[in-house]
């Protein structure tokens, strides 16, 4: 259920030499509903020319077409959380890639370890306001479906913020292009695995990395 990046212009030497520098590990993206994950995840994969993946419709594949919001429904969270879990786990054995995982994924000790293990991940970090704006037309998000999503998100940041905060890198979500959001994954990268000289540079604006 790949998506592939054969479409894709031809790497830059610096994008090449991020994909050598990663071998088997994958590139994974965690963070908030309404993040920009998928959207960023796969244009970021065609930079890399990597194959993208996105958790969450990879576990609906595995549910014979079950929508999220209908294996959330049918089986109950916990439930979908195990199955996330075990779909992240194949994932990652099956790198390299960029992967989209689920908000709520990397609650897990488990799953953060495999993802520590075999991938360099990514928070891409957005305030309550960004990620509302975003979702609130949506009726595909299970843990929104509350009298008050703004105070739902409020919540689950509360409560998430913490843990993404391990994640290897940090890029700021907000509202401007896409490819700008890409750049500084880029850079972030090239930094994160020492490849040109990024490393010995300032990182740009909306980047961080944990020690």
């Amino acid at each position: 259920m790949s998506e592939t990046a054969a479409q894709a212009p031809a790497s830059t030497p610096q994008e090449a030499e991020i994909t050598a520098a990663l071998g088997a590990r994958s590139i994974v993206l965690v963070g908030m509903m309404g993040a920009g994950k998928s959207t960023i995840g796969r244009r970021l994969a065609a930079r890399l020319r990597l194959p993208f993946l996105d958790a969450d419709i990879e576990i609906e594949a595995a549910h014979a077409g079950m929508t999220i919001p209908e294996i959330f429904a049918v089986h109950g969270e916990p439930y979908f959380r195990d199955g996330e879990a075990r779909v992240i786990a194949r994932l990652l054995d099956n790198g390299p890639a960029v992967i989209a995982t689920g908000g709520g994924a990397f609650m897990r000790e488990e799953t953060r370890n495999r993802i520590r293990d075999k991938a360099v991940s990514i928070w891409l970090k957005a305030d309550a306001d960004v990620i509302m704006k975003r979702v609130k037309r949506r009726a595909d998000r299970p843990l929104l479906q509350t009298e008050d999503p703004a105070a739902t998100i409020s919540r689950l940041l509360e409560a998430r913020e913490p843990v993404y905060q391990s994640a290897d890198l940090t890029i700021w979500s907000r509202d401007v292009p896409h490819d700008r959001i890409v750049d500084e994954c880029i850079e972030a990268l090239r930094a994160r695995l020492g490849v040109g000289v990024a490393a010995a540079q300032p990182t740009p604006d909306g980047i961080s990395a944990t020690p």
